[in-house]
């Protein structure tokens, strides 16, 4: 489902920033390569992503669920000095194409890949987080959202990507489908979280931002 209509995109593309030569080349191998390349954050969203990282200035981002590296890589690109992204992904298979796009940015000090479940390397890690993109198995959005929100830090931002899920989300509970019904239920936790400020943002398959009080 196409939320924006294509003549609008196109319009906003054109007056926004140019995509990076390393980023063009990663979307086109990830088209060429790959079974499922609609998982790439793609252009729009991943300067969306590379602007807020720039505000919020982090100096430590968690990313679950890495597929190719485009989102690493814009996430990485508002990382203050000596800041560290780590980026899980359960795909070994992945790794080449990522830490070769993630060296040819020039940010192999900057970006640390986690090969394994989430589940399990959350634990981990002990660092407080500024700033956490989750965009992996939709059946454990709020799992992981439970799992990091104790390393958040006060005013640190939770981004999940797919919460629009094609307009399933808007399916009668009987039609729904268990991701469907996941993601569902996750903008749900968030909408009813107090902890959190929030907004559903309508961008390309929706992005869930929770700001932590």
């Amino acid at each position: 489902m196409d939320f924006i209509p294509k003549e609008i995109e196109d319009y906003a593309l054109k007056n926004s920033e140019a995509e990076p030569d390393v980023l063009y080349r990663l979307n086109r191998e990830t088209h060429m390569k790959m079974t499922m390349p609609q998982m790439l954050s793609g252009h729009m969203q991943g300067l969306l992503l590379q602007m807020f990282s720039k505000m919020i200035r982090p100096t430590t981002i968690l990313e679950i669920g890495t597929f190719t590296g485009y989102s690493a890589i814009c996430l990485a690109q508002g990382l203050q000095k000596g800041g560290k992204l780590h980026t899980i992904d359960i795909n070994e298979e992945f790794s080449e194409i990522i830490l070769r796009h993630v060296k040819e940015a020039g940010l192999e000090g900057k970006i640390r890949l986690h090969i394994g479940h989430a589940v399990n390397i959350l634990p981990t890690l002990k660092e407080p987080f500024d700033l956490v993109f989750i965009d992996a198995d939709k059946e454990n959005y709020s799992t992981y959202y439970d799992l990091v929100f104790p390393q958040v830090k006060q005013g640190g931002y939770i981004i999940a990507d797919n919460v629009l899920w094609s307009g399933k989300v808007l399916s009668s509970a009987m039609k729904m489908d268990i991701e469907t019904k996941s993601l569902f239920e996750y903008s749900r936790k968030i909408q009813s979280d107090s902890r959190v400020e929030n907004v559903l943002l309508p961008l390309r398959d929706g992005l869930m931002i929770a700001r932590k009080k």
